[in-house]
């Protein structure tokens, strides 16, 4: 029976990460999600507080389906927050709605890195979902530049993944100075905050971990053909 061994040694780690990550936030978003900000405000009400504090004034809010699904679109300027976070007054939902806020205080601002990852994102689509599959295919047939092409593509997905932490990373910390600077939230309330903010990181951390071994499998694979 074949054993990959590089997915074993190098993917099969990072995946394990990414799901301990993965528990790691709903669980942080769950527990301080039952915990209600004493000023009383929605998320929807603080991103609006904020971006009003920040002098944004083109970035609507939006509700959306689903939990965890919170995101800012910049080709829209739209900030969307998802059904837990909208209407909700935990600081969870408060802390959430404030890194997303960040996005749209970094557009407005022309943070770099965040107009390089929105760049990055066609091709990030493509090479993560064929990537892969096409490099597997020419490891398979012996085709050394099928082997290659995929690489390439798949690398550009790795490239978005790490342009990604310092954006997220960012965010986050505009969050934290953003939700004290403008009194939102109790100092205590803002610990919790930064809990879920941290767990939030770790699921982008482990993502472009399990890129970086996936690529470095592919590349591996490529020498050893």
């Amino acid at each position: 029976m074949y054993i990959d061994f590089y997915y074993v040694v190098l993917v099969m780690p990072a995946l394990l990460l990414s799901l301990w990550a993965q528990f790691k936030v709903k669980s942080t978003f769950a527990k301080y999600s039952r915990v209600k900000s004493s000023r009383g405000v929605t998320g929807a009400e603080a991103a609006r507080l904020l971006m009003q504090s920040n002098n944004i004034a083109n970035v609507s809010i939006e509700p959306v389906s689903g939990s965890l699904t919170d995101h800012y679109d910049p080709g829209h300027h739209v900030l969307r927050l998802s059904q837990p976070v909208y209407n909700q007054t935990s600081i969870a939902a408060i802390g959430v709605a404030a890194h997303e806020t960040g996005h749209a205080i970094q557009h407005a601002r022309g943070y770099g890195p965040l107009g390089l990852r929105s760049t990055l994102v066609p091709v990030a689509n493509i090479g993560s979902s064929l990537g892969p599959w096409i490099a597997i295919a020419g490891f398979a047939l012996s085709f050394p530049v099928l082997f290659n092409v995929g690489i390439v593509l798949f690398a550009g997905a790795v490239a978005f993944y790490l342009i990604t932490l310092p954006v997220e990373i960012n965010a986050s910390s505009r969050a934290m100075a953003i939700l004290k600077q403008n009194q939102i939230l109790t100092p205590e309330e803002l610990s919790g905050v930064k809990k879920v903010l941290t767990a939030a990181a770790m699921t982008y951390v482990a993502s472009a971990l399990t890129a970086i071994m996936s690529l470095l499998r592919l590349l591996l694979m490529r020498r050893r053909r």
